[in-house]
């Protein structure tokens, strides 16, 4: 096991030091995991729900909604370097509360959406606040905080929002059945301003001098190497896997001769079996430099593929305990394992050019697995059983000692 980079620098002001760990690290886990399970809930796993009673009311097809769903991941993609950088800048306060006021305009374009120009509108506007405010930009904002020392606050809040579909979903359909999809979304933007915006402006630090730093600085130069184009090719191949199955895990099972109800039982466990798995890592895996686990759970889905190829749809479950457990470190990691080789330098802007590849993908995965489920069917798991194993292939590659900036 190597030890990551010792965060010892100091920022352009002089007033905050990376790896800074006077700040008590519970109230802002417990904030930033509430936050983002808020975020999460009322943007990226709304249209799961909503897509159908909307395209309903606007006389259009959910391929609609659900393209233009597509069309914010790739805006959040695009913007993610540069969200970044703000961060490392001027800290997660400002962004991370910004997010919340664009998430609630988003929210509520959305729901005084009386056509498609509108409706697509307001879906870029939810993209550019997925940028400033899922898992990238908080991680991020981790990292300015605690420098190295970022993997445990990393690991508390993916525990807590692990359980954001959980939650979000029960709470969205329940708006449909008693209020419509409508005030539903009116809903999820007070709720941003309610709760989200005064957790992450009153709970996160502010930084000191940050905003004569930011008018100050110039853009950092962060070569290209090969760490990096590796790195950036593991999260896109194994984001490419994530973003398939949440969109047709139920499908696919149903491929492998499960039944419906098997399917979505199955389902079910994902979310307790992500949750289990970064309580595993915040416990015993945290002794080990971060590729260890992430190489573990690169495995987790191709071993989940060959138990369901070999005994079917009844081993639904078990496959799903397997790609949800995989899928829940790989969440930390996207975040820990860029800090561990890296550093805190310039953490939040490294962090958006490498998962930009990875939110695209994300875009584009459902679509090319539906098409790939349609000519394949249950073998389509040898292409998601693929990608995981090319990742972990990548990651031998890489490096493992501390690199300088």
């Amino acid at each position: 096991m190597l030890a990551p980079q010792a965060a010892n620098g100091t920022d352009d002001t002089g007033d905050q030091k990376y790896g800074n760990m006077s700040q008590r690290q519970l109230p802002i886990i417990l904030a930033l995991g509430t936050t983002q399970t808020l975020a999460w809930a009322s943007s990226y796993y709304l249209p799961a729900l909503i897509a159908d009673p909307m395209a309903r009311d606007l006389g259009v097809s959910s391929n609609w909604i659900f393209g233009a769903f597509s069309a914010s991941l790739v805006i959040s993609a695009m913007l993610g370097p540069r969200i970044g950088r703000q961060i490392d800048l001027v800290g997660g306060r400002q962004v991370l509360s910004a997010s919340n006021l664009t998430i609630a305009a988003g929210l509520a374009l959305l729901g005084l959406s009386q056509s498609v120009a509108v409706m697509v509108f307001a879906w870029l506007v939810l993209g550019i606040g997925m940028a400033m405010g899922l898992y990238d930009a908080a991680f991020a904002a981790l990292g300015r905080i605690y420098g190295t020392e970022a993997r445990r606050p990393i690991t508390g809040i993916t525990l807590m929002a692990g359980f954001a579909s959980t939650v979000g979903w029960p709470l969205t359909a329940w708006g449909l059945s008693h209020i419509g999809w409508r005030e539903t979304c009116f809903a999820w933007a007070a709720a941003n301003i309610l709760i989200g915006l005064p957790l992450n402006f009153f709970m996160l630090p502010a930084i000191k001098g940050a905003s004569r730093a930011a008018a100050t600085a110039e853009k950092p130069h962060l070569p290209l190497d090969r760490t990096m184009l590796l790195l950036a090719f593991i999260f896109a191949a194994v984001w490419t896997v994530t973003g398939a199955m949440a969109a047709h895990f139920p499908r696919i099972l149903e491929t492998t001769g499960a039944t419906p109800a098997e399917a979505i039982a199955a389902g079910a466990l994902i979310g307790p079996a992500q949750v289990g798995a970064r309580m595993l890592e915040a416990g015993f895996l945290s002794r080990f430099h971060p590729l260890w686990s992430t190489r573990l759970a690169c495995l987790t889905h191709p071993i989940g593929a060959v138990v369901v190829a070999i005994f079917g749809g009844a081993a639904a479950s078990a496959f799903a305990l397997f790609h949800g457990s995989g899928n829940g470190i790989l969440t930390i990691a996207r975040g820990t394992l860029p800090l561990s080789i890296f550093g805190p330098k310039d953490f939040g802007y490294r962090l958006g050019i490498i998962g930009a590849p990875a939110r695209m993908a994300q875009a584009v995965a459902p679509l090319a697995f539906g098409l790939l489920i349609d000519v394949m069917g249950a073998k389509v798991l040898i292409v998601s059983s693929a990608l995981s194993l090319s990742a972990l292939a990548a990651l031998f590659l890489i490096r493992t000692r501390p690199r300088p900036d």
